[in-house]
């Protein structure tokens, strides 16, 4: 999965929300990097994505909607950063295998599983840490 990122020009500055965000995010995959379980890792990783993630569409400005029902950020990532669509998908894909490693039902994660999620997760961030630099990832939903 690839995206390709607008060069900036010159725009209102991100929110230090998005960039706190941002910040967690890497801090938890650092973390999963040395988590020894693998259902660990891969939740771990899948939070941090879900962090960088929500630093786009917080960067966006998205406005409030009032008492709106709460929405996946993956659902709402595609509105603020098309380019990100594909990594939507594929995070969102995960997310029900997330919700039952986090309650401890379902399937074993495997090593493999949480190393491969783990190595997307740091792909995204990096694609997440451009786009909130990026003024067009900027622009309101």
């Amino acid at each position: 999965m690839s995206a390709a990122v607008m060069a900036p020009s010159s725009a209102a500055p991100v929110t230090p929300m998005a960039w706190g965000l941002l910040a967690q995010a890497k801090r938890g995959l650092v973390a999963a990097e040395s988590e020894a379980a693998p259902v660990e890792r891969f939740t771990v990783a899948y939070s941090s994505a879900r962090r960088a993630a929500a630093a786009v569409v917080a960067a966006a400005g998205r406005p409030h909607r009032g008492r709106a029902r709460p929405t996946s950020v993956w659902l709402l990532l595609p509105t603020v950063a098309p380019e990100l669509a594909e990594w939507a998908a594929f995070f969102a894909a995960h997310s029900t295998r997330h919700a039952a490693a986090q309650a401890g039902i379902g399937g074993k994660v495997s090593a493999r599983a949480a190393d491969d999620l783990l190595r997307q997760a740091w792909q995204f961030l990096d694609l997440a840490e451009r786009a909130v630099s990026t003024p067009q990832a900027r622009r309101t939903a």
